[in-house]
């Protein structure tokens, strides 16, 4: 998949990119696997605005996809490769044996017609759906799951891929895109191949209002704003913040400081940090 760019009409043509979307599907999504999605503009249930510079966007109907990859044992035939505008990655309709449709995300190189299998009896190919336990260790594999049943909760963004380190006992060492290496039961589920839409990291945006469809505010930078409206505010011209580090409007540390908890119960998890020498 290609990266498409514009002739310069305006100034912001000229820098923008899109994705080519030429090989997918032209088809209206499964009817049946959609759900409505309730904007809330960065609120809380309590209606205070917790995320800034949210609101607005492009309306748009939640894809119900299978992240558990439950239905054993049985064939699957890709009906379509389609757009999906609430992840970077593409999404495939599978179509089952007994007529059941379902959603995943879509591998690089699955293609339409393409037969993709979950069990321990699939193949090593892309799309297919194992155990770690099944898995041959050096493979690729994406959408794993952190707590068996529960559903893919690591790499599912477009143009990842983990690896399959090692197996040793009741645990299997992945190592991760970030670079960490870490410790999950051998009895989850992961999909076989790297995650499609492998250029999405090249596009530029190249104008304010394709963000805004995106449900993207502006942001203003605290440096230009009154030290009654920021921490970094104030000062004759471009003054240095006159901190140690970056803050938040509140006065908290942001921008690079860590959040995690000192004593996080999935830490015995992690061989290796991603920051790590």
């Amino acid at each position: 998949m290609s990266i498409k760019s514009f002739k310069p009409t305006t100034p912001s043509r000229r820098h923008m990119t899109v994705v080519d979307y030429s090989n997918l599907s032209k088809v209206a999504p499964e009817k049946s696997l959609l759900a409505p999605l309730k904007k809330h503009s960065g609120r809380n249930s309590y209606g205070r605005i917790t995320v800034r510079h949210r609101g607005g966007g492009n309306r748009r109907k939640y894809r119900i996809i299978d992240f558990k990859r439950n239905k054993l044992d049985m064939n699957a035939t890709v009906m379509t490769l389609e757009y999906d505008p609430n992840r970077s990655a593409h999404i495939s309709l599978l179509k089952y044996e007994d007529g059941e449709k379902r959603y995943i995300v879509a591998p690089n190189g699955l293609k339409v017609g393409d037969i993709v299998r979950s069990g321990p009896d699939a193949d090593i190919k892309p799309g297919n759906a194992l155990k770690l336990l099944n898995i041959p260790v050096g493979t690729i594999i994406h959408n794993i799951e952190l707590y068996p049943g529960k559903g893919a909760q690591f790499v599912r963004s477009a143009g990842n891929m983990a690896q399959l380190m090692a197996k040793e006992g009741d645990h299997a060492l992945i190592r991760l895109p970030s670079g960490e290496l870490r410790k999950v039961p051998v009895i989850c589920m992961a999909t076989i191949g790297q995650v499609g839409n492998l250029k999405h990291e090249n596009v530029t945006i190249g104008k304010a209002g394709r963000k805004r469809h995106m449900g993207w505010r502006p942001t203003v930078r605290g440096s230009v704003m009154n030290p009654c409206d920021h921490p970094h505010g104030g000062g004759e011209g471009k003054s240095p913040i006159g901190r140690a580090g970056p803050v938040t409007p509140w006065g908290k540390p942001t921008l690079g400081y860590k959040t995690r908890k000192n004593h996080c119960h999935s830490d015995k998890f992690i061989v290796k940090r991603r920051n790590s020498k």
